[in-house]
């Protein structure tokens, strides 16, 4: 029987070609035509996409859903807190996890230490170097401290020899860094094309749910911050957790985007040091900036990041703008905050039409939750006037188009935290208000915007 011969499918509508094209010949679509591996031998080509299906292994018992016994999945601890916090407790035998960020991030810093605390906990780690030696990987172990770790490495790309290691070992965790750099012989194309990644991150999927070692993929990012490769590679693996941080900053977090194993949205607080990252215990120091006197312009909010309340300080500016006035927000949504400014002018009177508004999160937090429209509004305020708020005041709740102020998911525990450092005065929709007085914290409940105006003058 004559070998089949590579084809190209199409993402889109599911055509094939025999060589690559361009634009798909069925559908149209530009640059969809990705290539397949060919069909394994012995079975006939009727049977690949036709009415028979029992030539490709038969059918598979079916079991009742109110049947299955569920069980809590089983973790182990890395070592390192705030990485299992962003993971759900820890890694999970047979879990696959995707982790992306910028080049020079600490991705594969933090990946080598949390391999050698599991190989000190006696757990056996593997760390598949792709794009380094062995001996840069170990000169990276010098500087974290790490001259004695035990880890297993391994220095190769071609998928089908590290398979056939992770099924000799069976580690309990093995590190592929980086996928974008792994191949298959099955493939002509080269590594990295979205082909060989999707091709090579399904094999090695498939290969940690069959044995149960937990695999961590090092995928690269595009310009725009994306995980790079096709978005299908989101969807195989079970969590997809991301490095942000910007490189001249010694602070980096991880968030999780994806995660089937725990909360979404959970992140975790590094510092980067010269002996590798280390944990955070509060994080909410990072964003809070130290004024000696409250200034102009600054209110601090108390915001949810996954399970975890934050206190973050928000920043506005505004000042005599020229005939086209800017609106420029950092770390915020930049269409909320026009929406924000309308609100202002028309339930509030504050006026800034003519004005440029700067808007900032500092530490270089991203901020999406709603939950933030009352703290920005105050701080526009607060610059336009030219008054600070009173000191230890915290704030927060969504803004809506009529001039309410809704309430913020999980209000008593953004109230607590804010008490447990020290802040005194806390703005909050009169939804969020607490039936018990939490002590050391006098909190001023409303339920529009004009009445939040009016606390705050009240404040001065």
């Amino acid at each position: 029987m004559a070998k089949d011969k590579t084809q190209y499918v199409c993402s889109e509508c599911g055509g094939t070609s025999p060589k690559w094209l361009g634009k798909c010949p069925s559908c149209g679509a530009w640059n969809t035509l990705v290539e397949q591996a060919p069909a394994a031998a012995g079975v006939p080509a009727q049977n690949r996409f036709g009415n028979t299906f029992a030539a490709l292994g038969g059918a598979s018992e079916l079991a009742v859903l109110a049947e299955i016994e569920a069980t809590d999945v089983a973790r182990t601890a890395t070592g390192l807190e705030e990485l299992d916090r962003v993971l759900g407790g820890g890694i999970v035998p047979g879990g696959v996890t995707l982790i992306g960020g910028d080049p020079g991030i600490g991705k594969s810093t933090l990946l080598l230490q949390a391999a050698d605390a599991l190989q000190n906990a006696g757990q056996i780690a593997l760390y598949v170097t792709g794009e380094e030696s062995g001996a840069q990987v170990a000169l990276r172990a010098h500087r974290l401290g790490l001259e004695r770790s035990q880890v297993q490495l391994m220095a190769e790309i071609q998928l089908e020899k590290i398979l056939a290691t992770l099924d000799t070992h069976r580690p309990a965790i093995a590190v592929i860094d980086s996928i974008q750099t792994v191949y298959s012989d099955q493939l002509t194309s080269a590594p990295g094309s979205v082909a060989q990644v999707r091709e090579c991150a399904a094999h090695l999927t498939r290969f940690a749910k069959a044995s149960g070692t937990a695999v961590v993929l090092v995928g690269h990012v595009t310009k725009e911050g994306a995980l790079a490769g096709p978005r299908v590679l989101e969807h195989m693996v079970d969590t997809v957790l991301y490095f942000e941080g910007d490189t001249h900053s010694s602070f980096r977090l991880v968030r999780a985007i994806k995660n089937r194993f725990g909360a979404v949205n959970e992140i975790g607080v590094f510092a980067m040091t010269e002996r590798g990252l280390r944990g955070v215990a509060n994080p909410s120091a990072i964003f809070l900036s130290q004024h000696a006197q409250p200034v102009p312009g600054s209110v601090v909010l108390v915001t949810l990041e996954g399970t975890r309340p934050m206190l973050v300080e928000i920043q506005a500016l505004v000042d005599d703008g020229g005939p086209s006035p800017r609106r420029l927000s950092v770390g915020l949504e930049r269409d909320r905050l026009a929406m924000l400014l309308a609100v202002l002018h028309r339930h509030a009177g504050v006026a800034s039409m003519d004005q440029d508004v700067f808007v900032n999160a500092v530490g270089g937090v991203r901020i999406t939750e709603p939950a933030a429209d009352l703290a920005v509004m105050l701080a526009i305020s607060s610059s336009l006037r030219g008054k600070a708020l009173p000191k230890g005041f915290v704030a927060f709740g969504e803004v809506g188009l009529a001039g309410e102020v809704r309430p913020a998911p999980r209000g008593q525990e953004r109230l607590r935290e804010a008490a447990k450092l020290g802040f005194s005065v806390a703005l909050v929709p009169k939804a969020n208000a607490p039936k018990k007085p939490i002590e050391g914290l006098t909190i001023h409940a409303i339920d529009r915007v004009d009445e939040a105006m009016a606390v705050v003058r009240q404040l001065d």
